[in-house]
């Protein structure tokens, strides 16, 4: 299933979008994207959130982040308090209004790690939304002005949280790194991308970065939070998820595709990344 594009429209007098979505029937299953960034708090909701790749359950609280142009849905099972809604705060915001505060206000500036990060998307630990939730659930009801300076202050305190964790596979997005560093993991990822379906020798990735191997997987782990083989895999049951969704191709052709020569490994490494088979994960996108 392919992704439809949504439309942002940001209201006259304000850089930003809010949405305060209250929905009795559930949030139902609209897999899209859009150009700008998202932040979402769910809430007295239950269910999965697609994103990208990935297929995870969500409960009440549940703060993610997902950066522009990240496939996403979320679609609820139940309520928890079934006498009220669903509710979702999202808060959308472009690239360019991200780089301003960061770029112009010194106090922001540490957001930048945590807005690169939301190419794969960001959930946040159970502290750090439990945190931001009050703020975030009085936004809807403040002036103009006020909610600006409220999602300043909440995108503030999640680029504290230590312990927030990628959502998507390292597939979804380029990792953004910052300079001197940027070109030379730029060259090794462009690399890895091109030859992921291959057996690739860390010497050689060490040498497109121009460092020794052991400089190599010190830059590497730092910036990618992964070793090249947790990459790879990574990579390749992403690359195999979004061929499960997107297309009709046989489940062996997909895991060759992806470079897996025995179904039986391509199955186990997918079971073991994502917590079911490749043929409930398609299921599961059928809608």
């Amino acid at each position: 299933m392919r992704p439809l594009f949504e439309k942002v429209t940001v209201p006259e007098g304000a850089s930003w979008a809010l949405l305060d979505r209250r929905l009795a029937d559930g949030i139902p299953f609209e897999w899209h994207y859009h150009p700008e960034f998202e932040l979402t708090l769910t809430l007295n909701s239950r269910g999965q959130r697609f994103i990208g790749d990935s297929l995870a359950a969500y409960d009440d609280g549940d703060l993610a982040l997902l950066g522009p142009n990240l496939p996403h849905t979320w679609c609820s099972s139940e309520a928890i308090d079934p006498s009220q809604p669903h509710h979702a705060v999202v808060m959308w915001f472009t690239e360019a209004w991200a780089a301003g505060i960061t770029g112009q206000l010194a106090e922001m500036r540490a957001v930048r790690p945590l807005l690169a990060e939301a190419g794969r998307g960001v959930v946040f630990s159970r502290e750090a939304a439990a945190a931001a939730r009050p703020i975030i659930e009085a936004i809807p009801e403040r002036p103009p002005a006020d909610r600006l300076l409220r999602l300043m202050e909440v995108l503030a305190l999640l680029a504290t949280d230590g312990d927030r964790a990628p959502i998507a596979g390292p597939g979804s997005d380029r990792l953004s790194v910052a300079s001197p560093d940027q070109p030379r993991v730029e060259r090794v990822l462009d690399h890895i991308h091109a030859h992921y379906r291959e057996r690739i020798a860390v010497a050689a990735l060490a040498e497109v970065a121009a460092l020794s191997p052991s400089g190599f997987h010190r830059l590497f782990r730092r910036h990618t939070r992964l070793t090249v083989t947790e990459y790879v895999a990574q990579l390749r049951i992403g690359q195999a998820c979004a061929l499960l969704v997107n297309s009709d191709r046989p489940i062996a052709h997909v895991a060759e595709a992806v470079g897996y020569t025995n179904l039986a490994n391509f199955n186990r490494q997918f079971r073991a990344a994502k917590g079911m088979t490749p043929r409930a994960f398609r299921r599961s996108f059928v809608r």
